[in-house]
């Protein structure tokens, strides 16, 4: 039987608040939102307070009703965005792994950086060791290399000084690579639109990466396809890499990538 980590009682207490707010979604005074989570209004405050100084909620100075704060609109905002790129990205997945014959797989940066989410294998099967929640290496694998290339230079910096990389699939501490030669490796990255590994760091197997942006311009998901180096072409040009810009292409668009609005 699993056991429960331990927590913060104080906080789950006044997270019912949280949940309250939300299950009415308007803005409530402070008698009623605190019937709503079962407590007394002198109990709820307190937590309303601290809430409200990091942004959680916020509280209306003309009504004296408290709503959703700055914060909590901020990470559901992320989490939508996060997870319709990945509800529209997943049949194209698959559609492209049967086009292609080969593995395919979906990463966002996650927590401890490109976590795969998804994973489509071809009816034969490759050995990889990518696995649904693996988190890739940052600079050793095509799918880390595609999101540095284009991810801000700042969070892959702390990245890389925070030591995120080495808990990495595909990290090889006797083969880091630095300083120029990671500048060069990410300027090709962004000349082709994908990130390549020929044979590294899987003997054997091949793979081309590329990004999916969403409608601000950032890197929202990356794609990777791969396959054994016998079989998976491995040209800039082949029809493997036009198939992965398609996809990848085709979901930003859908993200709305590349969509300009007209000024009044």
């Amino acid at each position: 039987m699993k056991r429960e980590s331990r927590g913060i009682q104080s906080i789950e207490v006044g997270g019912e608040l949280l949940r309250a707010l939300a299950r009415c979604g308007e803005p409530m005074m402070l008698r009623d939102l605190a019937r709503e989570a079962g407590m007394a209004p002198a109990k709820a405050h307190p937590y309303l307070a601290s809430f409200s100084r990091i942004g959680l909620i916020e509280q209306d100075e003309t009504t004296g009703r408290y709503e959703i704060g700055a914060l909590a609109l901020e990470l559901g905002l992320i989490s939508l965005r996060r997870l319709s790129g990945v509800r529209i990205a997943r049949p194209r997945i698959a559609a492209l792994a049967g086009q292609i014959g080969h593995a395919v797989s979906l990463a966002v940066w996650g927590t401890h950086g490109p976590t795969v989410v998804q994973l489509e294998e071809p009816a034969q099967p490759v050995h990889i060791v990518m696995r649904v929640g693996s988190v890739m290496a940052l600079l050793e694998t095509a799918t880390g290399r595609a999101f540095a290339a284009f991810l801000p230079e700042k969070t892959i910096t702390a990245a890389l000084e925070s030591g995120l990389d080495r808990h990495g699939v595909g990290y090889n501490p006797k083969r880091v690579v630095k300083g120029v030669k990671v500048a060069e490796m990410l300027t090709e990255v962004r000349k082709h639109g994908l990130a390549r590994a020929l044979g590294d760091p899987l003997p054997g197997v091949n793979a081309f990466s590329a990004p999916v942006f969403d409608h601000s311009g950032h890197v929202a998901l990356v794609i990777t396809a791969m396959g054994p180096e016998g079989t998976f072409d491995a040209r800039w040009d082949s029809p493997i890499a036009h198939a992965l810009r398609d996809c990848a292409g085709g979901i930003s668009k859908r993200l709305g990538h590349g969509i300009t609005v007209a000024a009044e």
